[in-house]
């Protein structure tokens, strides 16, 4: 390896055991002074990043197969990206977007509207992150239908502020001792799929379910439908698990909106910004909701986050919401740098990687050997891939193995890993991650 070789191309190389001593060092140290609510998942202590790259304070380098909880989108440290943010940090950092105007958030709108779904015009209020943008969506739908009660899913993220952590449900840990919750949540169940829990086939399951569980239960013995103003859903299930419903269930879900008049919240703050192959991972089931939240790699790791409505939604007037820093200039110009290395080149690029390294894991993992690696099932969508194993103990093992071999995965829902990486992933890259979680999962299962 030559000295001159750039992060983003050198290959995983453990120099140290993990964490190193100087990271090992440097996390004690700090320990006395952070929040203890910190999940502390990993011992990386990270001393730069490029491409799909890491490398630690110990001079290990590791492949990144998460991007920051699916939010590097054009992966670290992306030239265009930095060159937009140190342009625009040398003119103007901050001037409050909710009360006075500047070059970049009026485009950066313009560019949601013509990316949103359908043919109604679309507006966007920016924010500072996904649950800001899911705090924004409660209030404009409870203003605008007049309406108080809300509906999510078992399982959904949807953040930790109060109102966005009331309607999470993926665990109690996120809710537990911060009581009273938000008044008029209620909670339904997410796509069951092949775990049908009364055996329906999977397109059955996803109309009938759905019904079954909020008209034929909810609305028969809980809430009046004329009292929900919204349904929050994510159009893939993230911390719950990367789950990929059905097409019909998300066709129904916005049926049954219409027939309540009640407006529909597609939470696309994991699943969006090309995440899946597509800029939106609504695009692959052609639901067109009222309210989309965007985050995460809308601005490839800059606080920027997006509510947008359609027009005759967006009904509030000027004071209403508001933010100081939502919408800051240098997150804006990483977003617009962003989108368009999206539009030109890494939605495709998220599609075919992805393609190949499902098609790895699936002919590798399930279902041929089903059994065998203690894999259930691999799912996903672009460079949005889960892989649930039999049990949580399996997962924990695999993902920290993988971490040990110079692989940073994460976990999500009840036993599955994620691989969420920068969509610059290329095709070399994807098959040294199926390599890696392949022989994990064969070493954690002894096969």
């Amino acid at each position: 390896m030559t000295q001159t070789m750039q992060l983003s191309e050198q290959p995983i190389a453990i120099k140290t055991e993990l964490p190193g001593p100087i990271a090992r060092d440097m996390i004690a140290k700090e320990r006395p002074f952070v929040s203890p609510s910190l999940i502390d998942y990993l011992p990386l202590m990270v001393k730069r990043a490029s491409g799909c790259m890491i490398e630690d304070m110990d001079g290990n380098v590791l492949l990144d197969m998460q991007a920051g909880i699916a939010t590097n989108s054009t992966g670290h440290c992306h030239p265009k990206v930095v060159k937009a943010i140190q342009e625009q940090a040398e003119v103007l950092l901050h001037i409050c977007g909710t009360d006075f105007h500047y070059p970049g958030y009026g485009r950066l709108c313009e560019i949601l509207d013509r990316l949103a779904p359908g043919t109604e015009p679309w507006q966007s209020f920016l924010t500072n992150s996904g649950t800001e943008g899911i705090e924004a969506a409660i209030k404009l739908a409870r203003f605008h239908t007049g309406r108080s009660n809300l509906i999510a899913f078992r399982g959904a993220f949807h953040g930790r502020s109060m109102g966005a952590v009331t309607l999470t449900g993926s665990k109690p840990k996120y809710r537990k001792g911060f009581g009273p919750m938000l008044y008029g949540v209620h909670h339904v169940d997410y796509f069951h799929g092949k775990r049908c829990r009364v055996g329906r086939a999977p397109a059955e399951c996803a109309v009938q379910c759905l019904r079954d569980s909020i008209e034929g239960d909810l609305f028969s013995h809980t809430v009046d439908p004329s009292e929900v103003a919204a349904i929050f859903v994510e159009p893939i299930q993230g911390e719950g698990g990367y789950i990929v419903p059905h097409k019909a269930f998300l066709h129904e879900l916005r049926a049954l909106c219409d027939r309540h008049g009640i407006l529909l919240v597609f939470d696309e703050v994991q699943s969006g910004m090309g995440r899946t192959g597509k800029m939106l991972a609504s695009e692959h089931f052609g639901v067109t909701p009222d309210i989309i939240v965007l985050a995460k790699g809308l601005a490839s790791g800059m606080p920027l986050g997006a509510m947008m409505a359609r027009k005759s939604v967006m009904t509030w007037g000027p004071g209403t919401h508001g933010s100081t820093i939502g919408g800051n200039p240098v997150s804006i110009a990483a977003a617009l740098a962003s989108i368009e290395l999206l539009e030109t080149e890494l939605c495709a690029n998220a599609a075919k990687v992805g393609d190949h390294l499902m098609a790895r894991l699936r002919a590798s993992l399930y279902p041929d050997t089903k059994g065998q690696h203690g894999v259930d099932e691999v799912r996903g969508l672009g460079l949005m891939i889960g892989v649930e194993f039999d049990t949580p103990e399996l997962a924990g093992k695999v993902a920290q193995l993988c971490y040990q071999r110079g692989m940073i995965v994460l976990e999500c829902g009840h036993k599955t890993i994620r691989l969420a990486p920068p969509l610059v992933l290329s095709q070399a890259q994807s098959d040294l991650a199926a390599d890696i979680f392949i022989q994990a999962c064969r070493d954690v299962a002894k096969v």
